[in-house]
């Protein structure tokens, strides 16, 4: 790739204008920076990372002296991968122009996570484009690496000085998994704290990147109307679901042993239970709501008995669209006897005032009926009136769509046109995407987050180490039960997880 020219900015598209900052409600601006990523040229950089760095050149929402520099081990041709990489799945439309400008600040250092020397030449490289272009030092290290692996690239950096500075700042980014259980997590935190100041660390949980995700504190603590009825005086339960219709295709070496309870309830789905059951922060910042998020995870704990209020399965062979489709068992790269699975759901409480006795169902899954993701609280039905007026009554739902379809419904019960006092379900819905202009994509904004440095959405170490604390109970359970029940592919999931609900004398939500 080019080296830097002068001072060359980096040109908006359609969305917006030259080098203009990034300011949000916090007033921290995107300071000029360099990022280095990684992994450069592994699944996540290629996917997701380099094409919402190209979205936020191409809408104006990086700073003129923005550099990318790119730390791989192999240095082929990566030019033409990244620009495969960005048409393929940016967000913005692919413009020659922006993409040229955004060349010329993409940078590439090749070496392994254990050479020194490979790291010294990055710190020079580094230096070398604060000098040219007139920064100060702020750095972003991106580990978009194995989680194995974070403690060697973050001991490389102390030792070449990259991990403090006289002017700039410093910070790191780690993806998750964060640990595989609570042990494992407590030595990932010591590792990087013995390096970077736990507010230089950044946890990304790209969920909390998504609109839905956010208005889930603005619906409840911008409206008058929810509060008085978020409570167990008027809440009957709370459903969290993300289901998946895609298997686990090439990810044998990452999905292999880690399953669904590790890779999507330890973190996103307990993240998306702290917003919706926390009290009111005191303010909207990092802090505030950290704290708030702390304490509804360190009273969330697991109801039993497990073997009745948790369930886990595995995906088996079945038929899509006329195509077959393999289960678990027979994807390149499973043991054909695999204990890992590929559906999980469980029932937990939250020992407060607020929540006691409300259950909240959650689960998650591959190769289900369809891809959806959402929080779905239910109220409980009117308990006044005659006999036939309470057989009528439909419980009120409350549901956040986080995926496909971001929005907002309110279900209510509404008369049918005719003779007699018919009542029938329907819909109060919103739609983010008719409503609001298109919003960025959660890397995006969780990216620009780390430039200005606002925590907000970034879980803290307490939050993560409180929702192992939940599941590794699960985790034990379940490792004495041998293979997880079968379930086809394009089900709702094993048949163990209806009765979860129906034992309670409800339903899940249809997928």
């Amino acid at each position: 790739m080019s080296e830097v020219q002068e001072r060359d900015p980096l040109p908006a598209g359609s969305g917006g204008r030259v080098g203009e900052a990034s300011i949000g409600n916090t007033g921290l601006v995107v300071e000029p920076a360099s990022m280095v990523i990684f992994g450069i040229t592994g699944d996540l950089a290629r996917k997701k990372l380099v094409p919402a760095i190209y979205d936020l050149v191409h809408g104006g929402q990086l700073p003129p002296d923005f550099d990318l520099v790119g730390f791989a081990r192999d240095s082929t041709d990566v030019e033409t991968r990244l620009r495969e990489a960005v048409i393929a799945h940016a967000r913005t439309p692919f413009d020659t122009s922006v993409w040229a400008a955004l060349t010329e600040r993409i940078h590439f250092v090749q070496g392994s996570f254990d050479d020194t020397a490979a790291f010294a030449g990055l710190a020079a490289r580094l230096v070398e484009l604060d000098v040219r272009r007139g920064k100060s030092g702020n750095y972003v290290f991106y580990l978009s690496v194995p989680p194995s692996s974070f403690a060697s690239v973050c001991d490389q950096l102390a030792i070449c000085g990259l991990n403090r500075s006289a002017h700039g700042w410093r910070r790191v980014v780690v993806e998750k998994p964060f640990g595989h259980d609570l042990a494992s997590s407590q030595s990932l935190g010591v590792a990087l704290e013995r390096v970077f100041p736990p507010s230089s660390i950044y946890r990304i949980d790209h969920y909390l990147g998504k609109e839905t995700v956010q208005n889930i504190l603005a619906l409840r603590f911008a409206n008058g109307m929810f509060e008085p009825l978020w409570n167990n005086r008027h809440i009957d339960h709370v459903q969290i679901t993300m289901a998946e219709s895609v298997g686990v295709s090439g990810r044998a070496g990452y999905y292999d042993g880690v399953g669904a309870a590790r890779d999507v309830i330890q973190n996103h789905l307990l993240q998306l239970l702290a917003l919706i059951a926390m009290e009111e922060p005191v303010a909207f910042d990092a802090d505030s709501i950290a704290a708030e998020k702390i304490k509804v995870l360190s009273a969330t704990e697991l109801l039993g008995p497990l073997a009745e209020t948790s369930a886990r399965g595995q995906y088996g062979a079945g038929v899509e669209n006329g195509v077959p489709i393999p289960g678990l068992a027979d994807e390149a790269g499973f043991p054909a006897d695999s204990a890992t699975e590929t559906f999980a759901a469980l029932t937990v409480g939250i020992a407060t005032r607020r929540w006691a006795g409300v259950p909240f169902f959650i689960r998650t899954g591959k190769r289900l009926a369809r891809r959806t993701a959402e929080i779905a609280v239910t109220l409980i039905p009117p308990a006044h009136g005659s006999p036939a007026a309470r057989a009528a009554a439909v419980s009120n739902v409350l549901v956040f769509r986080v995926q496909p379809d971001d929005g907002i419904e309110l279900h209510i019960g509404a008369k049918r046109p005719g003779g007699g006092m018919h009542i029938q379900p329907v819909s109060l819905g919103m739609d983010f995407r008719s409503v609001f202009d298109p919003a960025p994509e959660a890397y995006e904004r969780l990216i620009c987050d780390v430039l200005r440095g606002d925590a907000t959405l970034f879980p803290r170490r307490e939050e993560v180490e409180c929702s192992w604390r939940v599941i590794d109970p699960l985790l034990e359970h379940w490792a004495g039960f041998g293979r997880p029940d079968n379930y086809p592919s394009g089900s709702a999931g094993p048949e163990s997880a209806e009765r979860i609900l129906s034992r309670t004398g409800r339903e899940w939500r249809s997928l």
